[in-house]
This record gives structure tokens, sequence and C-alpha cells, in this order.
């Protein structure tokens, strides 16, 4: 089974920049979409960024200019380069991949990785 694991979270102050990874087992390719999303306290997990297989890009109207997600395909990782980061940018970002097993939609996720902007 693939697995996938985040890396690159920790504490910022509000203005600064991470870059989150998120490491596959096997090739990232065999996703149709892979995407990040966050869950706040108190907040419903939302989706921050997804790219498919094709390279196309979709960003949550919050993050919108100052994120962006990429990914080496060699390496089997993607990315979220996060700036200008916000105190309400805090949260655990999950990595998630999806695509078709036997017909059925098959999704995997990391077990995050936290990210805090302090004021």
């Amino acid at each position: 089974q693939v697995q996938l694991v985040e890396s690159g979270g920790g504490l910022v102050q509000a203005g600064g920049s991470l870059r989150l990874s998120c490491a596959a087992s096997g090739s990232i390719f065999s996703f149709n979409t892979m995407g990040w999303y966050r869950q706040a306290p108190g907040k419903q997990q939302e989706l921050v960024a997804s790219i498919i297989r094709g390279g196309s890009t979709n960003y949550a109207d919050s993050v919108k200019g100052r994120f962006t997600i990429s990914r080496v395909i060699a390496k089997n990782t993607v990315y979220l380069q996060m700036n200008s980061l916000k105190p309400e940018d805090t949260a655990v970002y999950y990595c998630k991949g999806d695509r078709w097993e036997n017909d059925m939609p098959y999704v995997i996720w990391g077990q995050g990785t936290q990210v805090t902007v302090s004021s």
C-alpha cells in the first residue's frame, strides 16, 4: 500500500514561509489528484490546494496568491510552498492522494504535519 508522509511543518511568524513536503512510497503519478488539506481547531477540514495528474492546480480562495502546490515526479513528492503566512493558516496539514482501483475510489492520507503561525 502506498504511504504518504508529510514533513516541513513548524512554527513560523506571520508573514513568514514554510514548504511542506509529501513524500509517497510509490509514484505520485499513480494518483489522479493529490492535494493538501488542513484542519484547524474548531474548523472544518478544507481543501487547500490540489494538483491533478496532468498538472492543473486548484487553490482555496483563502490561499490564492500565497500558496503554491507543485510536484517532482521523479522524487515521488508533492510540495506546498506557503508564503505570507497568517495566523489563520495554523492547522494540521494533510496530504491526500486520490485514484481509482477496481473501479472504486481510493483515497490515501498522510498523518499530517503541524503548521503554527504566530501573530
